[in-house]
Parts: structure tokens; C-alpha cells; sequence
């Protein structure tokens, strides 16, 4: 028997494994897109929670793009969050250059209070 044959019907070619002739099927290659921490956290909760959903964005070879899309979103979310929270709070370059450790404790408090909304209304969402 041989260890590969080609179908002219449907256009594949088949291996033999075992007593049987198998389709040789992959996926296309995906194009690698850097994805940051929102992104992470993301794919890790679609891995535990919807497990349906993340095998579809998989076998479609749209998981790199999909990640990399809500990690840009999370990030450009949690940039405008602090910046318009650092505002509306009058937290300044004044404040840091007269007391550091009030500047470093409102500047914390703000990007603890972005990271919660963000990964509410899109991470965990």
C-alpha cells in the first residue's frame, strides 16, 4: 500500500495511518501580531469561559488578530481613562514636583480604578 494518495475528485491528498487513510488537512498561516497583557488576560478568559468561542477564532485562524485588536482597544480604554481621571482629579506635574508620595498614591488609585473598568467592560465582558 502506498503511504500517500491523491484524490482527483475533492483535491486532497490522504497518508496512511494505521489500516486507514487520513485527510491531510492544515491551517493556513496566521500573521503574528504582538499581544500585550489585556490581551492575555482576555484569551484566558475565553479559554476558561467560552470555550466555543475560542475554538472558532482558532480554527479560523482569527485568535492572533482578534487578541491583538482587544488589547489595542484595552489599552487606548485605560489610557483615556487615567488621563481624563488625572484631570478631572487635578492631578499635576505641580502636584508631583510639591509631593511625590500624594502624586504616586492619586496617580495609583486612578490606574487601579481604569484597570477595574476596563477589564469589566472588555476583558471579562
Amino acid at each position: 500500500m502506498e503511504k500517500r494518495i491523491y484524490e482527483e475528485k475533492n483535491g486532497l491528498w490522504y497518508e496512511l495511518q494505521g489500516d486507514y487513510y487520513l485527510p491531510c488537512l492544515s491551517l493556513p498561516e496566521e500573521e503574528q501580531k504582538p499581544v500585550g497583557i489585556w490581551g492575555q488576560r482576555h484569551l484566558r478568559y475565553i479559554k476558561e469561559h467560552k470555550r466555543a468561542f475560542y475554538t472558532n477564532l482558532l480554527t479560523s485562524c482569527k485568535l492572533n488578530s482578534y487578541l491583538a485588536d482587544i488589547d489595542k482597544q484595552a489599552d487606548e480604554i485605560f489610557s483615556r481613562l487615567v488621563k481624563k481621571l488625572s484631570q478631572k482629579e487635578n492631578i499635576t506635574e505641580k502636584l508631583k514636583a510639591e509631593s511625590q508620595m500624594l502624586w504616586v498614591q492619586k496617580m495609583n488609585s486612578i490606574r487601579n480604578r481604569a484597570t477595574e473598568a476596563v477589564n469589566a467592560d472588555l476583558i471579562y465582558a
